[in-house]
């Protein structure tokens, strides 16, 4: 991405059914729709977690998808643990193992 002001790097906690549903890929197609980067890694504990960054607007955007799922998956906490503005962004958006 290119230098803009404006963009957040945000950190997402999310638990319940998410994973062995697809929830990851479905959060890979989501960042590319609303052209973020960043990752999202399954944790030992069962959780997802996701790392996003772009303009506030879109990685707000991102909280509320995070929130629904994808259809198999059941959200049962989001919690955002890190916000912090960012001069750039990363390039691209990939699923971290």
């Amino acid at each position: 991405m290119s230098s803009q002001a404006g963009y957040i790097t945000m950190r997402i906690r999310v638990t319940g059914r998410v994973q062995g549903v697809g929830f990851r890929y479905w959060v890979m197609r989501q960042a590319h729709t609303l052209s973020l980067s960043g990752s999202v890694m399954n944790l030992p504990d069962g959780s997802v977690e996701v790392m996003v960054c772009g303009t506030a607007e879109k990685v707000e955007q991102m909280i509320i998808f995070c929130g629904t799922g994808p259809v198999h998956a059941h959200v049962e906490n989001l919690r955002v643990l890190g916000r912090q503005k960012a001069d750039v962004c990363p390039e691209g958006f990939r699923i971290l193992h």
